[in-house]
């Protein structure tokens, strides 16, 4: 069973930076097709970030702000926010593919205050 382990949320004043990680105990092979999404209240989840081994893809909400990166050796995979704004607020999930199942991260709550 593929398990996805999210940390790094918390709450940052508006100009601040978070990095979130999304982490599995397997291989990094695992984290090959990756997305993030956010839910924010009364909203519909998503879609903020896509990445695979070619590159990565961004939403317009974001572009600019956010970056995923990884790291092979941990088989973690990063989103790196920056100057964070109150709209930024939400539940961020990590989602991977994996032999054609969607497997999710448990959530992490991201509050940015002014």
């Amino acid at each position: 069973q593929v398990q996805l382990v999210q940390s790094g949320g918390g709450s940052v004043q508006v100009g601040g930076s978070l990095r979130l990680s999304c982490a599995t105990s397997g291989s990094a092979l695992i984290l090959a097709d990756m997305g993030w999404y956010r839910q924010a209240p009364g909203r519909q989840r998503e879609l903020i970030a896509r990445a695979g081994w070619s590159g990565e893809t961004y939403a317009d909400a974001v572009k600019g702000r956010f970056a995923v990166s990884r790291d092979n050796e941990k088989s973690t995979v990063y989103l790196q926010m920056n100057g964070l704004r109150p709209e930024d607020t939400a539940i961020y999930y990590c989602r991977t593919t994996w032999g054609r199942t969607d497997y999710w991260g448990q959530g992490t709550q991201v509050t940015v205050t002014s």
